[in-house]
């Protein structure tokens, strides 16, 4: 159900299609999502639900009543309060803003209409505060499309007076507010309705019949952008492109045809549609997509077709190159299992139906989607949102170096008889610290993305990371490491929370009862980049001197097994706890009494 999809076909079958879902077999998430609604929500509720299926999180959904969402985040909800929501949904659009008596007229005073926009935006602020005064969780609100019609004609988008020009202010103020507010985030309607055409999705007969802010045949458009948000949120992005080369990145067969008579470039019409399409992935690179190679090529004439001087994408840009003759299904696990992560992480990208269909039989995980002609190569890649962006940091415009800077750790590795050696070597520092301040956006960003490495795969949003660390009774630690290869960043996480464990002892009528200042671990988490660098025993120390500093003598750790963490099940044995209990669902409890005389774990990581 990637883009594109059929609409009419996923609202008719959506019952059918969401049995299949749930009957694959697919280990998913639970997630509770409230929708408040200034239009009909059903039927996006019936649409969002499909995509998320899909996307390995299960919903279960609360909707307000009809324009109620008002009166539900300002004065309260006792049914929204006992629900209890992960994510909140704000359904919107510039037909409320009508309603609401909120757009300017042509008989306005231009005073009045310079004003508005501030005016329209503190009674909409005040919603998002009050939500957010409730509930520790990420809030999503529609920005407003454009009006379905326009009085002025197009002094609308120039006249203060203009709603057009209102609606570009008011919407400017959300996305200011966005870009400041960790856990508020916009679902960009403007352009959804621009993209599916305004005068198609603005049907009034919708409206007036059904209160639908859009006509149905756009539903599945805007349920599918919400799932977008909600996906990234819980970490189920995309991480890494697999490309072909020939046919894909340019035109011709550079073993055939040669570097020289590539198209690429600005001199023929495909050639810059080749070239716009490297530009476009070398952008992705930019928010911290992984580019590879997986291409049925010698290696020489791959790279000499990746160095053409017309080409955007040169062989430095990306993280992998597999030019062989080896299956692309083969090629494609291989580059995952390098760059430690999951095939299901991976998107593949091919002219060619064949090799398309041979990947999706071989790694059914991996995102696989219908390339077209070249022209539309962005267009897919772009609305299939594979890489939705919640937040960006330096870290993600760094990650292909990183992964680059992995490839030369591994060949030092190989050079060393010792492991030991091989570590002490790399001349590794870790920066481990309590949360602090300008951190709290990549501590947020890591524990959104990391499913491998992470014991309970709780995530968090950044009120809740900055609630944590201001919270005298939580102890928090980032760490960021970094060698002779390169700065990692933040690469791991651990939140845990104090408590007394009572227990009875002696014997008799009257047992006497004891209580122990005890940690109970939230999350603990590790960047799959690091893995098997001792990061995990330096992260124990600090956890351990932590853990003295507030007097406390036992730490309690969980392990709550997913289809992708199952790495780490033993971890907390190798840290030296003791099982104390498990189920049959595998989920496993944990016991570790501070010794008197502890000895650290680390021995080549030089904390700093």
């Amino acid at each position: 159900m990637f883009y594109p999809f059929d609409a009419d076909e996923l609202l008719k079958n959506s019952k059918k299609i969401r049995r299949e879902l749930l009957a694959d077999g697919t280990s998913r998430m639970r997630r509770k999502i409230a929708f408040l609604g200034g239009s009909t929500t059903h039927d996006v509720v019936r649409m969002t639900d499909l995509f998320l299926l899909q996307q390995g999180i299960e919903a279960d959904f609360w909707e307000s009543e009809y324009d109620r969402f008002y009166e539900d985040a300002v004065f309260g909800n006792a049914e929204l309060d006992a629900f209890a929501p992960d994510i909140i949904y704000i359904q919107t659009s510039c037909r409320n803003l009508e309603m609401r008596g909120e757009l300017p007229s042509p008989a306005m005073p231009k005073e009045e209409a310079a004003a508005l926009p501030d005016k329209v935006f503190a009674d909409w602020r005040t919603v998002w505060e009050k939500l957010s005064e409730r509930f520790s969780c990420p809030v999503i609100q529609n920005n407003f499309e454009y009006p379905a019609c326009r009085i002025m004609g197009n002094r609308e988008a120039s006249d203060i007076r203009g709603r057009v020009r209102f609606v570009n202010r008011l919407n400017e103020k959300l996305a200011e507010y966005a870009d400041t507010h960790a856990g508020f985030l916009l679902c960009d309607l403007n352009y959804i309705a621009a993209q599916y055409g305004l005068d198609a999705f603005s049907d009034d007969a919708y409206w007036n019949m059904y209160k639908y802010a859009m006509c149905m045949q756009a539903i599945p458009a805007l349920a599918y952008n919400i799932a977008a948000i909600v996906k990234a949120l819980y970490g189920r992005n995309k991480k890494a492109l697999a490309l072909d080369l020939d046919n894909t990145l340019w035109g011709g067969v550079v073993g055939d045809d040669g570097p020289e008579k590539l198209e690429i470039g600005k001199e023929t019409s495909m050639g810059q549609v080749y070239l716009e399409f490297q530009k476009y992935l070398k952008e992705l690179k930019e928010i911290g997509v992984l580019l590879t190679v997986d291409s049925k090529n010698d290696e020489a004439n791959a790279l000499a077709g990746l160095r053409h001087p017309s080409g955007a994408l040169h062989p430095e840009d990306f993280a992998d190159i597999r030019a062989n003759w080896e299956p692309k299904s083969r090629n494609l696990t291989a580059i995952a299992e390098d760059m430690n992560i999951l095939p299901e992480a991976m998107v593949f990208v091919d002219d060619n139906p064949a090799e398309r269909e041979i990947v999706r039989q071989q790694v059914p995980e991996a995102a696989v989607p219908e390339m077209t002609a070249p022209e539309n190569f962005i267009r897919i890649l772009d609305h299939a949102a594979y890489f939705e962006v919640i937040s960006l940091s330096e870290d993600d415009a760094k990650r292909t170096d990183m992964i680059r800077a992995n490839t030369a750790r591994k060949k030092a590795e190989a050079s060393f008889g010792d492991y030991g050696a091989y570590l002490d070597s790399l001349e590794m520092k870790a920066h481990i610290r309590s949360f602090e301040p300008m951190f709290y956006g990549r501590i947020t960003q890591l524990t959104n993305k990391s499913n491998q490495f992470n014991l309970t795969t709780k995530r968090y949003s950044e009120g809740e990371i900055r609630k944590a660390a201001e919270d005298p009774e939580m102890v928090t630690l980032y760490g960021s490491l970094a060698d002779r290869f390169g700065d990692n960043g933040i690469v791991s996480v651990i939140v845990g929370s104090e408590a007394m464990t009572v227990t009875e002892e002696g014997s008799g009528a009257v047992p006497r009862k004891t209580g122990t200042h005890a940690l109970l671990i939230d999350l603990w988490l590790m960047s799959c980049r690091v893995l098997k660098r001792d990061m995990e025993y330096a992260m124990m120390d600090a956890l351990v001197a932590a853990c003295r500093k507030k007097g406390i003598a036992e730490i309690y750790g969980y392990y709550y097994p997913t289809s992708r963490n199952g790495m780490v099940k033993d971890f907390y044995a190798d840290m030296g706890f003791v099982r104390i209990s498990g189920d049959a669902k595998g989920n496993t409890a944990w016991k570790f009494i501070i010794p008197r005389e502890y000895t650290g774990k680390n021995h080549h990581i030089e904390v700093v």
